[in-house]
């Protein structure tokens, strides 16, 4: 029964089956010939190719090949043309790239055509790079606004300015196409970071995850403003500027966090010379955080100081009921080629104090000179604020004092101290000298203006 089932099938549906069979060979031919199609270019000589793709990159990536080792098609996984420690030059930024591999992707009948090559994609892969800190936002930008599809791994910018090395960036990951368009990836100090750009690159997200690090740019190209945000475990940092090709202004800038708190405008002169001119206000400040300053170690960077000019005003008010030491502060402090001028007065519970002096950053063994006058109207509560408690006079006492401080040698040298008008003997000078070297300079320069050690000078010498 079964047999006459499947017989009386093959009789009406023979014709069926004969079509199908004669399939098998028809896609069996196809699949054959497009095998052949892929493969056969493994054994042709592709210098010729190598130029038309070099003319392809050059018109459609704005990036010159301007020497390889070698060229190789490979047909999977997906048909390609495999540059071989490649230097490639960045035509809009001037800067020279090292490719260990340059893969460009074909367009099907690319493959074969020599007239007309055209691609639909290109990976680099082992890449080195040495950018100059003024080409690297070109660089940025000319990879960004590529229409083309780009994709680079493994692509390692050490930035550097004037020959000097200013910082590296390791493994970068960057694409303008496909799920992870314009999205950076890659190393900085050893840890990683992710970054996210925009089309017209108005706005770049940074973020470091293991160091809780965001920071956000929002520029607006025609009228190069911006404003720029960023935040740091608990410190949080804001600014907006306004950008010309003369000179950088930054306003409405604020830093926040328990130990340091201020407000900030600041305009940075670029032509015909580097000058800068800030204003803080001081909100908050924590002198603990004075101690993480290596005071020696900046001194060294003559280099360095000898180019900045800059004049600085800071001011920092107490608010009531709070425990600051200094009620108020205002400071002028003046750098121009290497010479650091300063003006300062500050209250302590009504008592005022008044220092001017320079200060020149490119000698060997610089010299603090110091200018002071204290007026103090309430000695009591002055010494209370040293924990010092001592029956007083009312008497108002005017302190002049005037010298200079040797930073690295740790030693100070009093020209004049008078009391209403009523100046100290050379003995007497002497002796403040010591104690100060002794008990208030024994360490370095920043820690003589610990409350304690203070109070310990005081005690010597009343």
């Amino acid at each position: 029964m079964l047999n006459k089932f499947l017989k009386n099938i093959h009789n009406k549906y023979s014709r069926f089956f004969k079509y199908i069979f004669f399939l098998r060979y028809l896609f069996a031919t196809f699949f054959l010939s497009i095998l052949l199609f892929l493969i056969a270019p493994i054994f042709l000589n592709h210098e010729k190719k190598a130029e038309l793709i070099k003319n392809y990159l050059k018109e459609n990536y704005d990036f010159q090949i301007n020497e390889y080792e070698n060229i190789k098609y490979k047909a999977f996984p997906l048909p390609n043309f495999e540059f071989k420690k490649t230097q490639i030059k960045f035509l809009k930024s001037n800067s020279n790239l090292n490719v260990n591999y340059l893969t460009v992707f074909p367009k099907t009948f690319s493959i074969y055509n020599l007239n007309n090559f055209q691609a639909n994609k290109i990976i680099l892969k082992e890449n080195f790079i040495n950018l100059k800190i003024s080409n690297f936002y070109n660089f940025i930008e000319q990879l960004s606004k590529k229409r083309k599809k780009i994709s680079f791994n493994d692509l390692n910018i050490k930035i550097v300015n004037d020959d000097k090395f200013i910082i590296k960036l390791e493994n970068i990951f960057f694409s303008n196409f496909g799920y992870k368009k314009n999205f950076i990836e890659g190393k900085v100090f050893s840890k990683k970071f992710e970054a996210k750009l925009e089309d017209n690159l108005e706005f770049i997200e940074f973020k470091l995850p293991s160091s809780d690090i965001i920071t956000n740019l929002d520029l607006n190209k025609k009228t190069k403003k911006g404003t720029f945000k960023s935040k740091v475990l608990y410190t949080n940092f804001k600014f907006d500027f306004e950008y010309n090709n003369k000179s950088l202004k930054i306003f409405n800038s604020y830093l926040r966090n328990k130990n340091l708190s201020f407000d900030n405008e600041t305009l940075i002169t670029l032509t015909p010379f580097l000058e800068i001119k800030s204003n803080f206000e001081f909100e908050e400040l924590n002198s603990e955080i004075f101690k993480k300053i290596d005071l020696i170690e900046l001194l060294e960077k003559k280099n360095i100081i000898k180019k900045i000019n800059s004049k600085n005003t800071i001011i920092f008010k107490s608010k009531k009921f709070s425990k600051n030491f200094i009620n108020d502060l205002n400071l002028k402090v003046d750098l121009a080629h290497g010479r650091l001028n300063y003006e300062k007065d500050f209250l302590i519970e009504k008592n005022f104090f008044k220092c001017k002096g320079d200060l020149n950053l490119l000698e060997e063994y610089p010299l603090l000179y110091f200018n002071c006058s204290i007026l103090i109207k309430d000695k009591k509560r002055l010494l209370k604020k040293f924990s010092i408690n001592m029956k007083t006079s009312d008497e108002v006492l005017g302190l002049k004092i005037k010298g200079n401080l040797n930073i690295f040698n740790k030693k100070i040298n009093f020209e004049q101290i008078s009391l209403n008008e009523k100046k100290f003997p050379k003995e007497d000078l002497k002796y403040f000298k010591n104690s100060f070297e002794n008990i208030l300079f024994n360490k370095s320069f920043l820690e003589i203006f610990e409350i304690k050690k203070i109070k310990d000078y005081i005690l010597e010498i009343i």
